[in-house]
């Protein structure tokens, strides 16, 4: 196995982790929060937060590493416009998953106050569910969009 074949494995490896983990967390912490259970949504929501730290944030540091080294042993310009594209879309993408992470560690935290306390989910909690809902969206697109660019690497003229 060549150094480039193994980056190559690390960045679909990466790229596969990011989306299924995000697609995994989401699932869970729909059907956890469709429940109205505290205890549920409590439970689903410390593990939606603990495989976000572990299994997201790695992969999020290991992409642009890869991809950098793809990059240099291939011989794509960093200019290239498909690979500028991809970045900013990176880019974009965390900007929504970096408030998400944020969002689920209170979602957690109010559930397991709500848990705890006996009581029904606040409505705390059901205003940052649909600020998380509505944020996944547009970063899901995202990943597709970066998918697409990196397995047709199409011609792209930025300037």
């Amino acid at each position: 196995m060549t150094l480039e074949d193994l980056l190559r494995l690390l960045h679909v490896l990466g790229a596969t982790v990011l989306f299924g983990t995000g697609a995994g967390i989401a699932f869970f912490l729909v059907m956890a929060e469709r429940t109205r259970d505290p205890h549920i949504i409590a439970a689903v929501s410390g593990i939606v937060v603990i495989a976000d730290t572990v299994f997201t944030a790695t992969a999020v540091v290991l992409q642009p590493l890869t991809g950098y080294g793809l990059a240099s042993i291939i011989g794509w310009p960093l200019g290239e416009g498909w690979i500028v594209l991809s970045l900013a879309l990176y880019v974009f993408v965390g900007l929504f998953w970096l408030p998400v992470v944020w969002i689920q560690i209170r979602l957690r935290d109010l559930a397991k106050q709500a848990a705890v306390n006996k009581a029904p989910i606040p409505p705390a909690f059901d205003r940052l569910y649909r600020i998380w809902f509505a944020f996944g969206f547009p970063a899901f697109f995202a990943v597709i969009a970066i998918f697409w660019l990196m397995l047709t690497k199409p011609e792209i003229r930025l300037f």
